[in-house]
Parts: structure tokens; sequence; C-alpha cells
């Protein structure tokens, strides 16, 4: 079919027609050798029709010689995009020209960028325009050199937000010395400490710096842009060493409905990216800033920034995990909510210990003695290893079952994240594994021993020690209030934690 549109497209018949139809015949690639090889370097017929009165033609017919890969086309195409006033043609002119090797070009692409910059445009225009740009932009930026900024904003006191969990804020607010600390419903705010006191604590999810503007209405995203450009850029330039432009992203959270959320995101970048003259650029890779933009109900919008320019070394031990794995943040929560109850020097079982996660985490609190992790689940063992032996800390791992588990001595404390309920796992198999393992829980643990759980199924807890006598539910911490994952603290029955 490839022949029979060319030949048409050659006679002038249906030219817009045969244009689309051989485009979708090339997207297979024998059948893009194919018509290479029947032009045999004969763009002629191709080329003129770039000057053809129909918009939509000369856009065909750019995209098609793009495919050519032939780079004596690129002042053609060059050429021809300079010229055209059909502003949504520009982007497929560009669109072609990237498929070939376009270096020579980039000191015009450069300019042409440049000039977009620094222009006025109608609204209906603005759009058309900022396809152009955005396509301009990953032009340059396939060939110039990426400008990496390194963060040096350690020791800076500004207003941090922390992103904890909802339900135990003042887990991570206690930690922090000095400043003021205000709650918020996702976390907490933090005045007066720098950002280098901070991070070495392991509890929260999320370091965001708040950015300080006029209100930022949601009925106005080009001015919400315009206005967070330049708070944007002078806080990336005091916090950074490097020149621009920096790489940014558009992250929001609102009531804007799913199919205008993409298109009404592209306003506020492109605003903010004209407004601060390409020192600002959006890039959907490589980003260094993610604007975060937070729907109030008043309707403005709460702005912040997060920063992947800062170096997190908090959880860079855990590179491997399983599907089942908890998250670190969640591991490190667990332990600073248990931390009154854990002892130095103790012995520590995890008889659901995935790939350490709980263990390591555990002995970056308080130092254990010996630690000993089991698992059924022979992967989850050997990633245990790796990220253990990256953490620094020494953990005996066992690939077996808890429950056929034997050893020489008691242990002083239990500490787990327990199996949950999936669709492979059903709710009574589960059950019946939480009563077993505070069965097998006993045999294990000394007198005023302690067993510290992560559970994603509590009301299974209360169940399983009602059935003996053995042990008693000395504190209790509620970690997610919609599926009700708890952090439970469990001692012998007799056990005075108090008298510890």
């Amino acid at each position: 079919m490839v022949k029979e549109y060319y030949q048409k497209i050659c006679s002038g018949k249906e030219v817009r027609a045969n244009l689309i139809a051989l485009r979708n015949e090339m997207k297979d690639e024998k059948a893009r050798r194919m018509f290479a090889c029947l032009l045999g370097g004969d763009f002629t017929k191709l080329c003129a029709l770039l000057h053809d009165p129909d918009p939509k033609v000369r856009k065909n017919a750019a995209l098609i010689l793009g495919e050519m890969e032939s780079e004596d086309l690129l002042p053609v195409l060059f050429d021809a995009y300079k010229k055209e006033d059909t502003l949504y043609v520009r982007a497929d002119y560009l669109k072609a020209i990237s498929r070939l090797e376009y270096r020579p070009l980039l000191r015009g692409l450069k300019g042409r960028l440049e000039e977009l910059r620094q222009s006025d445009f109608g609204k209906e225009e603005q759009k058309h325009i900022s396809d152009e740009i955005r396509m301009l932009q990953a032009m340059v930026m396939k060939y110039e050199k990426k400008q990496t900024h390194k963060f040096i904003g350690y020791s800076v006191k500004r207003d941090l937000i922390l992103v904890t969990n909802r339900c135990q804020r003042e887990a991570t607010a206690r930690q922090i010395e000095g400043g003021e600390i205000t709650m918020l419903a996702g976390g907490i705010r933090v005045r007066g400490v720098a950002v280098e006191d901070v991070l070495p604590i392991r509890t929260y999810h999320e370091l965001l710096f708040p950015i300080k503007t006029a209100p930022l209405y949601v009925s106005d995203p080009v001015g919400a842009g315009t206005m967070l450009a330049s708070a944007v850029y002078e806080m990336a330039e005091e916090l950074h060493k490097g020149i621009p432009p920096f790489l940014f992203r558009i992250e929001l959270k609102g009531r804007i409905e799913p199919d205008k959320k993409g298109p009404y995101i592209r306003k506020i970048s492109d605003a903010m990216e004209k407004a601060s003259e390409g020192r600002l650029v959006n890039s959907i890779t490589d980003y260094e800033l993610e604007v975060r933009l937070l729907e109030r109900k008043d309707g403005t919008f709460m702005p912040m920034i997060k920063l992947y320019t800062i170096l997190q070394k908090r959880f860079a031990y855990r590179k491997e995990f399983v599907a089942s794995s908890i998250a670190p943040v969640n591991a490190a929560l667990t332990v600073e909510l248990a931390r009154p109850y854990l002892k130095e020097d103790a012995q520590v079982l995890d008889p659901f210990c995935g790939v350490g996660t709980m263990l390591i985490e555990r002995q970056k609190a308080v130092p254990a003695k010996i630690m000993y992790g089991i698992d059924i689940f022979g992967e989850a063992v050997e990633k245990a290893r790796a990220n253990t032996e990256r953490s620094g800390v020494h953990v005996y791992y066992i690939n077996k079952d808890f429950f056929e588990f034997e050893h020489g001595y008691l242990f002083d404390e239990i500490i787990t994240d327990m199996p949950q309920v999936t669709s492979v796992k059903g709710e009574e198999e589960i059950r019946s594994l939480y009563f077993h393992f505070f069965e097998k829980a006993e045999l294990h643990l000394k007198d005023d021993s302690v067993i510290i759980l992560y559970a994603t199924e509590p009301g299974f807890v209360g169940q399983a020690i009602k059935r003996g006598n053995t042990f008693k539910i000395t504190e209790q911490y509620v970690l997610n209030e919609k599926n009700g994952t708890t952090v439970f603290i469990i001692h012998r029955r007799g056990y005075n934690a108090q008298n510890e």
C-alpha cells in the first residue's frame, strides 16, 4: 500500500488523506524501509508539499520527511519551519527535525526559543506557542550539557514542612530540638531549625519548603504561575550552587477533574517559564524541583517545593525489597514508638523478617546484642543479607518457616511486621497464623520479654491474646485509621514496664 499511496500523492489525488494513510503505514519499520527504497533519496515531491496551501498537507509531509533519516533534509525542514505561519503546524516541523541529527541547527533553535520567550501572545495563540516552546526546550536540552545544581542550604534556617504519619505526628515532633513546631493535618511545620538538623530524623515521609507568595487563586492558573516563578526561582537560587535553568515539575492535589488536570498544569508551568525568562524549565524527566500545589477550601493553593537535590541518606541501605516489604519510614516509626520498651544489648528475633528493614531500623535506634531474622521466602532472605551488609548492621538470617524454628536460648524481644490478608492468603489463614504465632512466641521469649508488632490486622492480635493467659497489650498506636494498621507493644502478664 505504501507505493499506491505515494503514487496517488504524486498525481495529486486526495493528497491530505493519502499522506495521513502513508504516515500510518510507516509506523511499521518494514514499511519505512520499503518507502525509503522507493524514493531512492529523491525527496523532491514531498519537499514541494511543504509549500502547499493546506497546512495539514504541510504538516504530514514534514513528519514523513522526518522519518527518512536524511540529514540533507535538515535545511529544508528548518527553512520551512521558520516560514510557517500556521501556529499548530510549527511543533510538528520540530518533531520531524528532532528525528534527525540536528546539532548543526542548535544555534538557530536556541534563538527561536529565546524569541518566543520574549514575545507576548494572545490567549488563543498561547496553547500552540507553548507546544512549540516545549518542543524547542526538549531539543536544546538533548545536546546541551545538563547544568547540575548542588544543594548548599543545609545550614539555612527556613520554614520546613515534614510530611508524617497523620496519626502519629508527635513521634516526629518530639525528635526536633529547638524551633517552633505547628501541627498540620498531614505533618508538622517547623520554624527556626536548619535543614541539616532534621535530615537525620527517620520518621517523616517527605521534607518540603513552603513558598511565600500572594494568594494563588485556583481560578487563575496563569496568574498563579506568574507569581510562583519569582518565588520559586529565588528559593532555588538561594539554596543551590550553579547557574540556571532549574528543571521543575508540578504536582497538583485538588478538586480539578482528571481530564482537565494536564492542560491546567501546563498553563501554570508555561506561565512560570515565561515569567522566569527560561530560568525555570518544566521537564518530565531529570527535574530537580517539584512544585507541589495543594488546593485549599477557600479556592487558593498552598504552594510548597520538594528538592531532589538534597542528599537523603536515611534509607540508602534499602536497595532490595519484595512486594510485601514494609516501607523503611514505617519501620522507623514503629521502632520510635516502641523506643521506651527497647533494651540495649537485647537478644532480638524477627520471625517474618522480609528484607531485614525492621531489624536494621531497630538496631539504629537502640543497639542490640544479637539479632536473628527468619523468613520462609528465600529471595527475601537473600535481599535482607544484601541490605544489612550495606547498613553496617549484623544480623543472623535463616531461611526457614518460623513455626519450625528451634533455638538454644530465649530472646528478650520479638519485633516484626506481621503477614497480612491478601488474595493468596485469606482471612482465616492469617487469623490462624496470628493464633499460632503467639503460641510459638511463648516458647522463644524470656519472662520479662516484649513483642513489638506492626499489624495490618489488629483485630487478630486481640483475639489471639485472649486465647491464652501469657501476654497482655501494654500500648497500641494506630497508624492508619482507615485500614486499622496498628503498632502493638505486648508483654508477658505480670511484667511491669514501669519497673524495668
